[in-house]
């Protein structure tokens, strides 16, 4: 007969069977809408912050000809950052802006550009873009080193300054590996030359004796922002204004190639530097935008997409670039970017080498 653990007698050694131990229940997973309002709620600060700059900057552009949106953006951010209005809230949603909407604003920029469009300019104004904005590139980066500018700055006031601004600049941010203070010095190059580019170009070409066409041509060739392109074009007439913003747009579609390029040579070169072999950071081959914004060019170009959607992307585009701008402004730190004389100086010699070389070629072609 089994004895009872109960009844077991005294001095038995024998021990109780153990407890049964039960498992550990999994924790349900979070549902998928919950997780989505979190992130959502996580994000809004930043992204409301950056909807009510993108307004603001929208209202200015409108009252002060030949600056864009994003550009005020960016002034609008740093103001922002530096006078103390930066929650920590707001880091989410302004770090969302800096990347993920700037990368959106980049392939969108693709849908405004036709190839066909561009080839009616003639090879040789082609020829002018491509030459004007490859040495002005190569030239700047290396002038950068002589004048005692980092090299990641140098990238950026290269890019801002012979493609396309401010937009130019965003970009090639994403591959560079460079700061926030890199990338406000490469924008305010492009603000300041490209400002004052609107006044001395016009007065420029009337004493030099150049056409209205080739006033376009020259301005769409080496102005840095296509909004300062649009008010010297305006202002010298609507035939010259289509032109001017066409040539402009051919040099647009040199961001691709010209980050590209850049993101591999970058890769090499952390694959053969000293950091050879550790877990370090290294720009994709071709980044997924760049992709995108090629991709983007040749929807545009087959005439695949819809008339209607073409007509509502420059505006579409605006909005975002001045978002994601307003996002990379609010980590500018002015105290350091007051150091930064020789960026001006680097942005101005540019700005002079894609001038003349331009000139000379719309010179040269008539």
């Amino acid at each position: 007969m089994p004895v009872s653990p109960l009844t077991r007698p005294p001095g038995s050694t024998a021990q109780p069977p153990p407890t049964p131990v039960r498992p550990t229940p999994t924790p349900a997973p979070t549902p998928a809408p919950a997780a989505r309002l979190a992130t959502f709620r996580t994000l809004a600060p930043g992204l409301g912050a950056a909807a009510v700059a993108v307004v603001l900057a929208t209202a200015a552009a409108r009252i002060v000809p030949g600056v864009s949106a994003a550009v005020i953006a960016v002034v609008l951010g740093v103001a922002l950052t530096n006078l103390g209005g930066l929650h920590r809230s707001l880091a989410p949603g302004l770090g969302f802006a800096s990347r993920r909407v700037l990368r959106l604003a980049i392939v969108l920029l693709g849908l405004q550009i036709a190839l066909p469009e561009l080839l009616a300019l003639g090879w040789r104004a082609l020829a002018v873009v491509a030459v004007a904005t490859g040495v002005t590139f190569a030239a700047t980066r290396w002038i950068g080193g002589r004048v005692g500018v980092g090299p990641r700055r140098s990238l950026l006031i290269a890019t801002g300054v012979s493609v396309c601004g401010a937009a130019a600049v965003a970009a090639m941010h994403e591959v560079a590996g460079s700061d926030d203070d890199d990338v406000a010095a490469a924008v305010g190059v492009v603000v300041l030359y490209g400002s004052v580019s609107i006044v001395t170009l016009p007065l420029l070409a009337g004493a030099l004796g150049l056409t209205p066409q080739q006033l376009g041509l020259w301005a769409g060739a080496s102005v840095h922002e296509v909004a300062q392109v649009a008010a010297i074009g305006a202002a010298a007439g609507a035939g010259v204004l289509v032109s001017a913003v066409a040539v402009k747009l051919a040099r647009v579609v040199l961001l691709a190639p010209i980050v590209g390029f850049t993101s591999v040579s970058l890769r090499r070169a952390a694959a053969d530097g000293p950091e050879a072999g550790r877990a370090v950071r290294r720009p994709p081959v071709v980044p997924l935008f760049v992709a995108g914004f090629v991709a983007a060019v040749a929807a545009r170009s087959l005439g695949v997409v819809p008339h209607e959607i073409t007509r509502a992307v420059p505006g579409l585009t605006a909005v975002l670039l001045a978002a994601a701008l307003f996002a990379l402004g609010t980590g500018v730190d002015l105290r350091r970017l007051a150091r930064g004389g020789r960026s001006l100086l680097l942005g101005g010699i540019a700005t002079v080498i894609i001038g003349g070389i331009s000139l000379l070629g719309v010179v040269v072609i008539g």
